[in-house]
C-alpha cells in the first residue's frame, strides 16, 4: 500500500511538471490466429534522465491489456502501463503529425502575406483615391502652361507607379491563393488519413537512469483479426503430379494497418483456458419439466442441465419465476458479478443461455483467484469460460510445436486495417497422385475424376475450399477434408465429358409376375462405360440393390458381373481398366418378391 501511495505521488507530481513524450509504433510482426492476433511493435524515444510518461499512438484499438508485454533495456523501469482509446492532453496538440504540422505553417504564412498584400492594396487605391480629387486644375489662379504640364506629368506617373504596383500585387495574390488552396486540400487528405489511425495509446511511466534514445519493444493480444486457408489445384492430365498452391485469406480491422510485416499463422488460441480441468463432488438433482422457468426457450432448460452435471461447483435454483445458474460460495451469474467468456470473448449471462447444448465443447468455472490471474479484476467474482463447437476443429500446419502449429511466412506482407480479405501464397507443392474416375449412373449420368493422394498428413494440409484447375480450364471447387481417417485422402476434381456412362432398363429381362400371395418383380440394367481419352483410365463404378426392412419383403441379387458386394448397404462396386476408346458393359439385375396387395412406393 505505501509503494502504491509513492506511485501515485511520483505520478502526480511528474504530470504536473512535464509534458508527455509522444511516439508512435511500427507493427513489425503479427502472428494471425482464427479469431485474433498477437502484434510485435517497435518504437524509439529519446529519454532524459528521471521519470517521464510516454504516450504511444498507432497500437490497436481493440487491445488486450492483461497480455500487455513491454520490453526495455536494463536502465529503464516500467512504473506503469496504461491502454486507452480516449487519451485526452493539452500538450498532444503540439505534438501531431509532423506532416499536419508543417502543412498548417504554411497555411499560416501564406494567410500573412494575403493579408499584408491587401494592405498594401487598400493603401494604393487610397492614394490613387486622393489624386483622384486633386486632378480638377481650371480653377486655380497664377498656374501657367508649363506647370499645368508638369502637373499632368507627375499625376500621369504617379497613377501609372500605383497602378503597376496593385498589379503586381494582385498577380502575387493570385499565386498565393492558388498555394493557399493547394495547402487546405493537403490538409485535408492528410487529416483523413490521421483520422484514419488508430485512436488506441498505451500510456507508459517510466525512470531512466540515463539520457539517451531507447528503444521499446511492444507485444499483444488482439481481436478482429482472422485467417483461413484454402487452395488451388492445378492438374495438366491423370499421368502428372497435382500442382497445389497453398494460400491464406487474411483479414483485421484491428484499427492499425499492418505495412510490410511479417506474418505468421498459428492455429493456436491465445485466449484459451489454460487451467488444469478439477474433479468435485458430482451431485445429482431432479430434473423439473417445467418449460416456464427458461422463458419459453427449451434449450435453456437443456444448457443447465448440461452445465450442473459437467461444471463442478455449479447448480441452479428458480428465483423469481426465473431460472438462474449459481455457483456454490459465490452470487448467481449476472452481468455483474461473474463474467461469461464465450471461445475467448467476454460474453453474456443471456447469450450463454441461448446456446444450444450440442454446440457446446467444453465448459470450465474459474473461482476468483483464477479468473483474475486470466481476464483481471472484471472477473473478481468468476467466471464461465465456453467452448463451442467450431467447423475447423483439428489443424496441421508447417511446423509443429509443442502446444500448436504455425506456418512462417517468409515475405513481409501489407494487411490494411479493412476488414477485407487479402490473398497470401505460402507453398506449392507438387503431390503425386493415383487419378480415378468415379461413376454412379443411378444418381446421375456424369464422370467424376477423383484424385487420390496417399500418406498425405505430411503435406500438413488444413480444411479449406479449392479451386480445381484441369486440362489449363477452371472446372469448379472442392473441398480439401484432411481430419479424415481414411488412409488416402480423396479429392474431387470436377466432371468429365470425355467419359460416357448410360444405364438402360433391359425390357425383356426385366418384369412381374403375380403368385397366390405374392407378387414379384425383377429389375435388369446395362450400364454401358467408354473411354473417348487417349490414355488409358481407371475408373470405379458403383450401383445398387435395394434392402428389405421387412421380412415379407424378399430381396435377390440375380447377377452383379464379379462386383464387390457390400451386403450391409447393397452397394456394387466395379474397378474397370479402360483402354483409349474401348466400352464395356455392366449388367445388374435383381428381383424383389412381396405380398401383391401391399405397394412399395420407392422401388
Amino acid at each position: 500500500m505505501k509503494n502504491l501511495f509513492l506511485l501515485i505521488l511520483l505520478f502526480s507530481a511528474y504530470s504536473f511538471g512535464q509534458k508527455p513524450i509522444f511516439v508512435t509504433a511500427k507493427v513489425k510482426a503479427a502472428t494471425v490466429y482464427f479469431n485474433s492476433a498477437e502484434l510485435t511493435q517497435t518504437t524509439s524515444v529519446n529519454l532524459p534522465k528521471g521519470t517521464s510518461e510516454i504516450v504511444i499512438k498507432n497500437v490497436s484499438d481493440y487491445l488486450n491489456e492483461n497480455s500487455v508485454q513491454v520490453a526495455v533495456p536494463a536502465t529503464v523501469t516500467i512504473l506503469s502501463v496504461q491502454f486507452t482509446n480516449n487519451y485526452m492532453s493539452e500538450y498532444e496538440i503540439d505534438e501531431k503529425n509532423p506532416a499536419i504540422k508543417k502543412v498548417r505553417d504554411s497555411i499560416s504564412i501564406t494567410e500573412n502575406l494575403l493579408r499584408r498584400n491587401n494592405i498594401q492594396i487598400s493603401s494604393i487605391n487610397s492614394s490613387v483615391d486622393i489624386l483622384e480629387k486633386n486632378q480638377i486644375v481650371g480653377g486655380t489662379v497664377g498656374l501657367n502652361v508649363a506647370d499645368l504640364m508638369k502637373l499632368i506629368d507627375l499625376n500621369v506617373s504617379k497613377r501609372t507607379e500605383l497602378a503597376i504596383q496593385i498589379d503586381d500585387l494582385n498577380k502575387i495574390n493570385e499565386k498565393l491563393n492558388l498555394k493557399l488552396n493547394n495547402l487546405n486540400k493537403k490538409l485535408a487528405i492528410n487529416a483523413q488519413q490521421e483520422d484514419r489511425s488508430s485512436n488506441g495509446k498505451l500510456i507508459l511511466l517510466v525512470r531512466n537512469e540515463i539520457a539517451g534514445t531507447i528503444d521499446f519493444g511492444i507485444n499483444y493480444i488482439t481481436s478482429n483479426a482472422t485467417w483461413s486457408p484454402f487452395y488451388e489445384l492445378r492438374a495438366k492430365n491423370i499421368i502428372d503430379p497435382i500442382d497445389l498452391n497453398y494460400k491464406a485469406k487474411i483479414s483485421q480491422s484491428t484499427g492499425i494497418d499492418w505495412k510490410n510485416v511479417k506474418l505468421t499463422l498459428s492455429s493456436g488460441n491465445p485466449n484459451q483456458n489454460n487451467q488444469a480441468p478439477i474433479l468435485n463432488s458430482w451431485w445429482l438433482a431432479y430434473k423439473t419439466d417445467d418449460v416456464n422457468y427458461y422463458r419459453g426457450n427449451p434449450y435453456r432448460k437443456d444448457l443447465i442441465g448440461e452445465l450442473q452435471g459437467r461444471v463442478a461447483g455449479l447448480q441452479t435454483a428458480p428465483i423469481a419465476s426465473e431460472q438462474k445458474i449459481i455457483l456454490r460460495g459465490a452470487r448467481s451469474v449476472s452481468e455483474n458479478n461473474a463474467m461469461v467468456v464465450i471461445d475467448g470473448q467476454i460474453s453474456s449471462n443471456e447469450i450463454l443461455q441461448n446456446i444450444p447444448p450440442e454446440k457446446i465443447n467444453q465448459i470450465n468455472v474459474l473461482k476468483s483467484q483464477q479468473a483474475v490471474a486470466i481476464y483481471g479484476d472484471q472477473a473478481a467474482n468468476g467466471a464461465i469460460v465456453v467452448t463451442t463447437k467450431q467447423g475447423m476443429d483439428a489443424y496441421t500446419n508447417i511446423t509443429e510445436n509443442q502446444l500448436n502449429i504455425t506456418f512462417d511466412i517468409d515475405l513481409p506482407y501489407d494487411i490494411l486495417s479493412n476488414g477485407k480479405s487479402n490473398s497470401v501464397s505460402l507453398k506449392e507443392i507438387k503431390i503425386p497422385a493415383t487419378y480415378k474416375y468415379f461413376l454412379a449412373p443411378r444418381v446421375e449420368n456424369e464422370a467424376f475424376l477423383m484424385a487420390e493422394i496417399s500418406d498425405y498428413s505430411k503435406y500438413n494440409l488444413l480444411q479449406g475450399e479449392a479451386n480445381i484447375i484441369f486440362e489449363g480450364l477452371y472446372v469448379g471447387k472442392t473441398n480439401i477434408n484432411p481430419t479424415q481417417t481414411t488412409d488416402t485422402l480423396s479429392l474431387s476434381m470436377g466432371k468429365d465429358k470425355k467419359i460416357s456412362v448410360k444405364r438402360d432398363k433391359v425390357v425383356d429381362k426385366s418384369g412381374t409376375k403375380f403368385f397366390s400371395s405374392k407378387k414379384e418383380q425383377t429389375f435388369t440394367y446395362d450400364i454401358t462405360v467408354r473411354n473417348n481419352k487417349k490414355e488409358q483410365i481407371l475408373i470405379m463404378l458403383k450401383d445398387q440393390y435395394p434392402l428389405s426392412p421387412d421380412k415379407e419383403i424378399e430381396i435377390e441379387l440375380l447377377q452383379s458381373d464379379n462386383a464387390k458386394i457390400n451386403t450391409e448397404t447393397g452397394i456394387l462396386t466395379w474397378d474397370l481398366n479402360l483402354k483409349p476408346n474401348e466400352t464395356k458393359k455392366i449388367r445388374l439385375s435383381y428381383k424383389v418378391k412381396y405380398p401383391k396387395d401391399k405397394i412399395i412406393g420407392n422401388l
